[in-house]
């Protein structure tokens, strides 16, 4: 069926249900539930059908893949659990298990079912145990035990199930349990290890069932084996383990990883051992417990061997962190920390935790730092915060801390202080607790941390019995076997891949030796062929022999030996004879992405498919397609996997996307406040209704910013000069603060930052997703919306600037409004913000200091970070839960892919991270390229226990692994390889001892210093001499000092730089290309030395690296920097033997080295080396150069500026060669360019270029092109004399006289003579517009101002609204006067919940739209202010020692205050100034003694004066006087206002008392009466629902409005039928508007019909009125309501008065046209349709009346019915028209049976034979019709009217 689509149906609801098995006879094993009046659908025909629990469905494991991929199909429907479902997935691998049952929708319901079938109870068990044993689907296996922890499964189904074994009968059935209990114990074991703290009490409840029934069982003659005995006893164990644990208190949390042995191991075991650093690790000294590596000795065994590995592994990347923290917190001085340098560790100050972002892996975290004390530091080359790097964030010195590791760097965003974190699976709870506003003091360590932790969790899971090789690895022995493979009947190769292909008359030879070699026994030595044949020297064919016959094979390779070439023909044969080995693929490992680059672009020479690429990104464009990114990239690819893959992809993917949504904007605005400063009307619900008030009304809002934000003004940021008079901060830059200088990148020759090359080997492929940030466009729109002052981006300023113009304010100048954002991204960064008590002691906002109030405003930023932080954190953990799973899933994926290959190759990076995928692949043979630079324990996590053939190829003479601690390195011998360690413990290997790479001057540096046979291949003695330079080798001599750079971690030498690139750019004019010149240099520092050196146009393609970044390269000629020189003699890591190795065995014609050898020369083997070239003459001060040209002269160079003698590369001598110009050759003696084919010559052109004898003025080597010189010719088109250019024609010249013609308007044109005149005159003059106002427009526009076309006018509306204030719209806005905009200034009133209407200035105030701030002890309020609080009905809380309320919350208290003193003592240890059951107050007698007895009501300072708080401002008041204050019903004075409705008040700073517990009586009262209020201003909610059904009722009725104003309909359906939030007031403003609409829908309908141009001005009116009832708003002021329907009625009389002159049609006198004529001026006319004017237009419809009857026939629409009613009833078509338009009808049929002539006008009117005269026609004017009765049309219809009653 390939190629076809299923066409799905969708189930309805009912047919969706389906049931689970019950005891009553279904299969499965869950009771039946009733059906009660469901129809049964049969399901369609469908490939592996099988019954679930309940119902059917398809298999959830098998079934066709839909045609178009997982990636577009669908959610899989959700089918049950059955039996027959259990019993086929367990025929299935673990991991397939676990991933089918964790994205089973149907799981969970099976779970929660209180009584299972046994058989399904069974096998659901099983299902678990069997799922719970995959090793790399951890977290579908978490989820899966969290559905199984949390379900009635656990709770009730197994105890039920044990405790039925006690009773069980059937002897087949009793000896099936201890397998049950087996399965019942193992998912046990793995609930207590996951989740022990929530899933204790359920599993030790079950645990307590199982001895009884076990007892039972075996009393009753069934055997358990000893196995299952002792782990029953040992999940015993632990869980009374985990029981007392919870007993001590000392089990809180779950630990989140799955201990896959059940009870951990003993203390001091390295399998329990955290790989993160612990609490007592960085506050303890003690030394961890070490072994060393052992060389050449063998290990006690796996365990021991395996332990030493993982703590050393471990220490070395703990210990630098472990120190620095301890050196660091033994800074006791914070300005102290900041200068300091640590040796270990970098430290960061100030970092919060900003933002969350999504990403591929799961949740990231924008974390931000402070830079200042990093100016320094150059982030791009820098290695601080790698990717992959740990991170330890701290805020409380480390007595708490974080574990996070860098996920995204960018050079940028570093600058700036971001880097985006990726916090630890531990770490993650902690985050709940961590606020944006938290300061954090941040820690790295330079390790690369995924690696580490991929290695260690490899080396705890590695069981000792499944490490191969052992007794090579752990026990030493020198024999070693043949691969396992082999030793049966499989050691016989075809070996003809391996045969060179000779020329000549050996081929014949050669084919015959061909068929001989074809079954070659490698076992037996006789039978190989020669090393001739096999194209390879004696020392590559013992390596190629060893590598196939010995399960471990070493094969050193010296530099230049070919060990890449000899690993090749490993894998060539190995891959041609694969029977042995089966179908598992070769595994090659190498160090870095370069090497396996080399090595599979050689495996796809002679394999050209089935390659696996699994590394950083590939710089290899063959490649590229077999990279696991590219792989799955592939249409094909989702088709392919499996059916369980795809259906939990889309499944998890899914709730990751839901996840992502609501994160992501929640994100976005948290992230909104770091990027300015936030608009006022964002933070009120953190800002208190005082400090709300006293900001609203401390500014005029005639001089606001153009934002309109108070805040701005308030922080001194505003555009007014006030506000500009703000003192800059203190750490804002100085004026005269030099910019940080930048390299012109472009100019300089691209060189690969060292940050950037290490990323590359950390990331792999596919790691680097393409991240998606924000558009820009909507990250800016976003915060225009929430800040009023952007720090970034120039399109907001441009906007102000406009908008200021506009409108008249201040202009903020551009070098001022930079000032302002650097002060506020200073402000911004500070830590420093009020507490919530000082906040609440400030009564003036405006009286506060800068400084103050600054801190006031991060106070506020702080509440509103906090309140969304709250909201995100429930998203995230479920996101970071589908990410987790997703990576998963994606292991599994690539788990397929990497199944299907034959060869597979990684990097060491990518191995670490795919170490659980490659212990299910099992490759048997593995290949480690570059193996004696990979750490031992790398190379063990890569083999898997189905590895029987492991080749190590490397040389541990050149580069060695390297490690993070000195320490572990020397004395523990961590650096040393599995390589070098086998090598040295006597295993059989063989070193290459031909090298095919180096002249032999320079081979003779390292032979015998460092290799004491490599010996020269004859390939290597043809190689020409250096031109240019008398020796091939040499090494210049100096003694410039170096300089450190890089925070003291690197070092430059200027001078060897210098030289280094003069050097470069003599040799590339000798004619070398660029690719053939490597430069080299020991440090990274000196790399970017070069870096500023090294132009792009003059150095492009020269190669420029760091030593050890160029192991495995080589080049035609090296140039290498050595660095180091000191006084001290410090040679750094110079003095290793392998770095000097690769150093000077890259080169393979050139070397050419400068350095301080005098210094280098105190270590041992740099002196042997120097001794070898002094011999030789080749080192000393000075290269000697020798001219090409000129052979005899000859130059020495000792520094850069030596080269001056020679600047093109030859000698000091002129070229003097004549050139093809005839010129000289101007350049110094040039090697290059010999026949100066490229040289350009600069000497001016002589030759001629026209008649008048101009002479060329471009130089010699440009073209010469037309005569350019101007002469003096008069144009023929107008007579002027122009200046033209020689060769141009005159004609041809657009003459550039001024343009003296008049334009048709009078004005003078101001183009040139040559152009053609304007069209539209661009002059500037007054016109009078249709409004009456005089606006300046274009010449060309003010003509067609006078035809009519409208133009906005921009005059100020003089109007003055209901209000009393000025409209504040314009002439245009206001519709010239017809709608004014409405008032913009606040409304002041104080509403009844106590705030102040925040609505614009109106007549009635609508409900508080704020949030209710009515709370008690149990709960607030969730609504808005102006809706009705529900009543709390929690009992009341206001009891102490003496009285206790016995009500409810929300009633009058029935106790009385009490007077006692309170007991309580405060924090201080002094006594509580308060009274008996009232909150303590904050403030103490003795400590606040001055505070509290300042005089307020007079009792302050009298003996026993108690005090009492007020919860919602905090104050305190002496409890006599603030008891008559609260009792006192007329404290105002007024009678009227002491009737007035209103909460009482803060005597101290006016904050409404809402929640106390002593004056809860009065509060509950006056909230009472507050309620009461609202609910009549609200309406009752019965009300509401009548009236708004009756809207709804009425606009359904409403079809007309549904035809002709569809939106505005179903706008105010939505309204009606939405959210039960309406109001009497919001009816109210809905029936209006359902109304109007009505109305202009019927003026609509009418206009419509309008068929000439008079009705556009109509319809242009109808569409505004449309458009300005579309605007939102609460309701309608007394004035809109108004004017909308003044203006209404006069389109009403606009449409009628239209209406009557259309049926007029041309026929109106003079007099009736001028009536016309006045009314429709006074009908389209500007200004508000008063009274007067329609009294005036009613009097002059009605006279028109009589003379314009509403239609075309001289009769009124009455009229015109009655007669149509008259003569031919209900029935259509009968009237038509003569040639002239006269009407006459044709009565019965309709059809024309006869002619007559029409009594008007004579003309033939009527037909014959039912047909009508051609000139005649249909009149529907009279009746409507669209066709005659009598026609096609009408027998059409009657034939379907026949048909449906036939169906019928």
């Amino acid at each position: 069926m390939e190629g076809r689509h299923l066409r799905l149906r969708r189930l309805r609801p009912a047919e969706q249900r389906q049931e689970l098995p019950g005891r009553g006879g279904a299969p499965g094993g869950l009771p039946r539930q009733p059906r009660m009046g469901r129809r049964i659908v049969p399901p369609e025909p469908q490939r592996n059908l099988q019954r679930g629990a309940g119902g059917t469905g398809p298999q959830r494991g098998g079934g066709r893949p839909s045609p178009r991929g997982a990636a577009r199909q669908g959610p899989p429907q959700h089918q049950r659990i059955g039996a027959p479902f259990l019993e086929e997935l367990l025929q299935k691998e673990p991991s397939e298990v676990a991933i089918t049952l964790a994205s089973s929708p149907g799981l969970e319901e099976a779970l929660s079912q209180t009584a299972l079938r046994p058989h399904f109870l069974q096998l659901l068990c099983q299902a678990l145990r069997r799922a719970c044993s995959s090793r790399t689907d951890r977290h579908s296996i978490q989820r899966l035990l969290g559905l199984v922890k949390e379900s009635a499964f656990l709770r009730i189904c197994l105890p039920q199930y044990v405790a039925g074994m006690l009773t069980e009968t059937v002897p087949a059935v009793r000896h099936q349990y201890p397998q049950h209990i087996a399965d019942i114990v193992a998912l046990v074991q793995e609930l207590a290890g996951v989740f022990p703290a929530s899933s204790i009490q359920s599993v030790a409840m079950l645990m307590s069932l199982l001895p009884a029934s076990v007892n039972a069982l075996r009393a009753s003659g069934v055997d358990f084996a000893e196995e299952a005995e002792r782990e029953l006893e040992r999940v015993q164990a632990y869980v009374q383990h985990l029981q007392e644990r919870r007993r001590e208190g000392t089990l809180r949390v779950d630990s989140q990883t799955r201990v896959g042995g059940g009870p951990k191991g003993e203390e001091g075991d390295y399998r329990a051992m955290s790989i993160f650093p612990t609490y007592q690790e960085l506050h303890q000294e003690e030394r961890p417990f070490l072994r060393p590596n052992t060389l050449a000795q063998p290990y006690e065994g796996p365990g021991v061997y395996l332990e030493t590995h993982f703590r050393l592994l471990r220490e070395d990347f703990v210990r630098p962190m472990r120190e620095g923290i301890v050196q660091l917190l033994q800074c006791a001085e914070q300005q102290g920390l900041r200068q300091r340098r640590f040796d270990d560790i970098r430290v960061y100050f100030n970092a919060r935790i900003l933002a969350p972002t999504c990403s591929a892996t799961g949740i990231e975290y924008k974390v931000q730092f402070d830079t200042k004390p990093l100016r320094s530091v150059r982030w791009e080359n820098s290695k601080r915060l790698l990717y992959g790097s740990l991170i330890c964030l701290s805020k409380d010195g480390f007595e708490t801390f974080l574990f996070a590791t860098v996920c995204h760097r960018e050079s940028r965003e570093l600058q700036e202080g971001l880097v985006h974190l990726s916090f630890t699976e531990r770490s993650r709870p902690l985050l709940a607790e961590a606020w944006p506003s938290d300061s954090f003091l941040m820690v790295e360590t330079a390790a690369y941390f995924e690696a580490y932790r991929h290695v260690l969790q490899g080396l705890q899971e590695l069981r000792e019995e499944e490490l191969p090789f052992q007794r090579y690895i752990v026990r030493c022995e020198a024999e070693v076997a043949a691969p396992g493979y082999l030793r049966g009947s499989g050691s016989t190769y075809d070996l003809r891949c391996l045969l060179g292909k000779p020329d000549g008359p050996e081929e014949e030879e050669e084919e015959h030796k061909q068929g001989e070699i074809s079954a070659v026994n490698i076992l037996n030595p006789q039978q190989w062929p020669s090393k001739e044949a096999l194209g390879l020297d004696e020392s590559q064919k013992e390596a190629l022999c060893l590598a196939l016959t010995k399960e471990l094979a070493i094969i050193q390779g010296p530099p230049g030996t070919g060990k890449t070439y000899v690993g090749l023909k490993i894998v060539q044969a190995l891959l041609d004879n694969n029977t042995g080995w089966g179908r598992s693929p070769i595994l090659v490992v190498c160090y870095t992405n370069h090497a396996l680059d080399q090595f599979l672009e050689g495996i796809h020479v002679f394999q050209k498919k089935g390659i696996v690429r699994v590394g950083g990104r590939s710089n290899s464009e063959s490649l590229k397609q077999f990279t696991l990114r590219e792989l799955r990239s592939q249409g094909q690819f989702r088709k392919d996997l499996p059916h369980h893959l795809r259906t939990a992809h889309f499944s998890v993917s899914s709730q990751m996307q839901e996840a992502q949504d609501q994160l992501t904007k929640e994100a976005a605005i948290l992230e909104c406040g770091l990027n300015g400063v936030l608009h006022e009307r964002h933070l009120r619900n953190c800002i208190l209704d005082r400090h709300w008030e006293s900001l609203a009304g401390g500014w005029d809002e005639d001089w606001l910013n153009p934002k309109g934000s108070l805040i701005l003004e308030w922080l001194g940021l505003g555009a007014t000069p006030f506000a500009r008079s703000a003192p800059d901060p203190e750490e804002a830059e100085p004026p005269g603060a030099p910019e940080e200088e930048e390299d012109p990148e472009g100019e300089l020759l691209p060189i690969p930052e060292e940050a950037a090359l290490i990323q590359e080997e950390r990331l792999l492929d596919s790691d680097q997703r393409q991240r998606r940030p924000r558009p820009p466009r909507e990250v800016a729109e976003l915060e225009n919306l929430f800040l009023a002052l952007r720090l970034k981006g120039e399109a907001e300023d441009e906007a102000d600037k406009q908008q200021a113009g506009k409108e008249g304010v201040w202009q903020i100048q551009p070098g001022q409004k930079k000032k302002i954002k650097q002060r506020v991204k200073a402000e911004l960064q500070k830590q420093d913000r009020m507490t919530e008590a000082e906040a609440e002691a400030v009564q003036d906002i405006w009286s506060l200091d800068w400084g103050s109030r600054w801190r006031l405003y991060r106070h506020w930023v702080h509440k509103h970070q906090t309140e969304i932080r709250r909201k995100i954190l429930r998203h995230e953990e479920s996101y970071q839960v589908a990410a987790d799973r997703l990576a998963e899933l994606r292991l599994q994926e690539d788990l397929w892919v990497l199944k299907q290959a034959q060869i597979v190759g990684m990097t060491t990076t990518g191995a670490a991270r795919y170490r659980q995928v490659l212990q299910e692949v099992g490759p048997r043979v593995v290949v480690v390229e570059e193996a004696a630079e990979v750490l031992e324990a790398h190379t063990i996590t890569t083999l898997s226990s189905s590895c029987q053939h492991l080749i190590l190829i490397g040389d541990h003479q050149q580069l060695r692994p390297s490690a993070n601690v000195y320490d572990l390195a020397k004395n523990f011998h961590l650096e040393v390889s599995l390589f070098e360690r086998l090598v040295k413990a006597g295993l059989p290997f063989v070193r290459l001892n031909f090298q095919h790479r180096m002249r032999p001057e320079i081979a003779r540096l390292l032979t015998p210093h460092i290799y004491q046979d490599l010996e020269n291949h004859p390939s290597v003695l043809q190689y020409e001499n250096i031109k240019g330079v008398l020796s091939n080798l040499f090494f210049v001599e100096h003694n410039f000092p170096e300089q450190e750079i890089q925070e003291g971690r690197s070092h430059q030498n200027p001078h060897e730089a210098h030289f280094l690139v003069a050097l470069c750019k003599y040799l590339l004019c000798q004619g070398y290309l660029p690719s053939q010149i490597t430069i080299l240099t020991t440090y990274t520092g000196q790399l970017f030395c070069l870096r500023r050196l090294l132009p792009a146009k003059t150095f492009d393609g020269v190669k420029v690296h760091v030593v050890d970044k160029y192991q495995g390269e080589e080049n035609d000629i090296v140039l290498l920097s050595l660095v180091r020189s000191n006084p001290e003699g410090r040679v750094g890591f110079l003095q290793a033997s392998n770095r000097i190795c690769v150093a000077l065995s890259r080169a393979r014609k050139g070397l050419f080295c400068i350095g301080n050898l005098g210094m280098l020369s105190q270590v041992p083997l740099w002196s042997k080396i120097l001794h070898t070239l002094r011999e030789k003459g080749q080192a000393g001060h000075a290269l000697v150069l020798s001219c090409q040209n000129h052979p005899e002269n000859r130059t020495e160079v000792a520094r850069a500026a030596d080269f001056d003698e020679v600047p093109e590369g030859g000698c000091s001598r002129p070229c003097e060669a004549r050139l093809n110009c005839g010129h000289a050759c101007t350049r110094a003696c040039h090697p290059y360019d010999p026949l100066h084919q490229e040289f350009q010559c600069m000497k001016p052109c002589q030759k001629v270029l026209c008649q008048d004898g101009h002479r060329c003025p471009e130089r010699c080597f440009q073209p010469c092109g037309k005569c350019k010189v101007k002469v003096p010719k008069t144009l023929p088109q107008c007579g002027h004399q122009q200046q033209v250019p020689c060769t141009t024609p005159a004609e041809k010249f657009c003459c550039q006289e001024p343009c003296g013609r008049v334009l048709r308007c009078g004005h003078k044109c101001k183009l040139t003579c040559g152009q053609e005149c304007a069209r539209r005159c661009p002059e500037m003059v007054p016109v009078t517009l249709m409004c009456g106002h005089s606006q300046e427009v274009e010449c060309s526009t003010a003509a067609e101002v006078r035809d009519g076309r409208p133009v906005h006018c921009q005059a100020k509306c003089p109007s003055i609204l209901e209000c009393g204030h000025m409209c504040p719209g314009s002439c245009h806005s206001c519709f010239a006067g017809r709608f004014h905009q409405p008032c913009q200034r606040a409304c002041t009133r104080l509403l009844i919940c106590s705030h102040k209407c925040q609505q614009p200035c109106t007549s009635d105030c609508p409900p508080c739209q704020r949030p209710c701030q009515n709370r008690c002890v149990h709960s607030c309020c969730q609504k808005t202010c102006g809706e009705p609080c529900p009543p709390c009905m929690e009992p009341c809380e206001w009891r102490c020692q003496h009285y206790q309320c016995s009500r409810l919350c929300s009633e009058p208290c029935n106790r009385p205050r009490c007077e006692a003193a309170c007991p309580k003592r405060l924090l201080c240890g002094h006594p509580c100034a308060g009274v008996c059951g009232e909150p303590c107050p904050q403030k103490c007698l003795v400590c606040n003694r001055e505070e509290l007895t300042q005089i307020f009501f007079g009792f302050e300072d009298e003996p026993g004066t108690r005090f009492v708080q007020l919860e919602d401002c905090g104050h305190v008041f002496e409890t006599q006087g603030l008891d008559c204050y609260m009792d006192d019903p007329e404290e105002e004075g007024a009678e009227e206002q002491s009737m007035a409705v209103k909460l009482k008040v803060c005597p101290a700073c006016q904050t409404p008392i809402r929640k106390n517990l002593r004056y809860g009586a009065l509060v509950k009262k006056s909230l009472a009466e507050v309620e009461l209020v609202k609910g009549k201003i609200q309406g009752r909610p019965e009300e509401i629902a009548s009236g708004a059904q009756r809207l709804k009722v009425a606009l359904e009725e409403k079809d007309i409005l549904k035809i002709y104003m569809p939106k505005e309909y179903e706008q105010l359906l939505k309204q009606l039928e939405g959210p039960p939030a309406l109001s009497i007031q919001r009816l109210g403003y809905l029936e209006n508007l359902l109304g109007l609409y009505a109305w202009l829908a019927e003026l609509t309908k009418a206009a419509k019909k309008g068929d000439s141009g008079e009705w556009e001005g109509a319809k242009r009116r109808l569409a505004e009125v449309a458009g300005w009832l579309r605007r939102p708003r609460l309701s309608f002021t007394g004035q809109q309501l108004d004017e909308i329907q003044r203006e209404v009625l006069r389109l009403s009389y606009l449409v009628e008065l239209l209406g009557r002159c259309q049926a007029a049609r041309g026929r109106m006198d003079n007099s009736a046209e001028g009536t016309v004529s006045t009314l429709r001026q006074l009908l389209e006319g500007p200004g508000k349709f008063n009274p007067d004017d329609e009294q005036l237009v009613k009097a002059e419809m009605e006279a028109l009346k009589a003379v314009l009857p509403t239609s075309g026939l001289g009769i009124s629409e009455a009229e015109k019915q009655q007669i149509v009613a008259a003569v031919t009833g209900t029935s259509r078509g009968h009237w038509f028209k003569c040639p002239n338009g006269h009407i006459y009808v044709i009565t019965e049929c309709g059809g024309a049976m006869e002619r007559r002539q029409c009594p008007e006008c004579q003309a033939t009117i009527g037909g014959d034979n039912h047909r009508l005269e051609a000139d005649n026609q249909l009149a529907p004017e009279m009746d409507g019709a669209t066709h005659a009765a009598w026609s096609n049309e009408a027998n059409d219809l009657l034939n379907v009217a026949v048909a449906l009653n036939w169906m019928d």
